[in-house]
């Protein structure tokens, strides 16, 4: 069996071409810093979906219209492909604003924030709860010389 489909190097290729014409060839001053995170291919290689995420633009106007001006510029950048790649048929390009690198800089910051509030304060140790270590530490001492009786006995 073959180690990759041909629809995962067809978007491989796709990826690394687009993420170059997006940078060079598209002249449009509203198109900000745009990534090419990932593309996925149908398996008819109809229609790829590429997924995008911007540099340092997560307000949500300025996604709408870099997501705009990739739209009406997909034509044009399939026309491109299509000179690039050897395909019989060059995918239609779907393009979608990637919103995962922004959840994840959610989450991190939010685990971070976390850790923060459990680290204790520096310079002091944590005092046990309720003396919990100490009722936990004399309920081992018990169970362990019961069983050294039990142990004992059976013997």
């Amino acid at each position: 069996m073959r180690e990759f489909k041909r629809t995962d190097r067809v978007a491989d290729q796709l990826q690394q071409e687009l993420a170059v014409l997006i940078q060079r060839e598209i002249k449009d001053p509203r198109l900000g810093m745009v990534t090419v995170s990932s593309v996925t291919v149908s398996r008819d290689l109809g229609y790829a979906d590429i997924y995008v995420t911007l540099l340092g633009e997560n307000d949500p106007e300025r996604v709408k219209e870099n997501m705009a001006v990739l739209k009406r510029a997909a034509g044009f950048l399939r026309s491109q492909i299509a000179r690039r790649i050897k395909l019989r048929h060059v995918p239609e390009l779907r393009f979608h604003y990637d919103e995962s690198v922004v959840r994840g800089h959610k989450l991190s910051a939010l685990i971070d924030e976390a850790v923060g509030r459990d680290r204790p304060p520096e310079g002091g140790e944590v005092a046990p709860e309720d003396g919990a270590l100490e009722d936990d530490t004399q309920e081992d001492e018990a169970h362990d010389s019961e069983s050294r009786k039990e142990d004992g006995e059976s013997r």
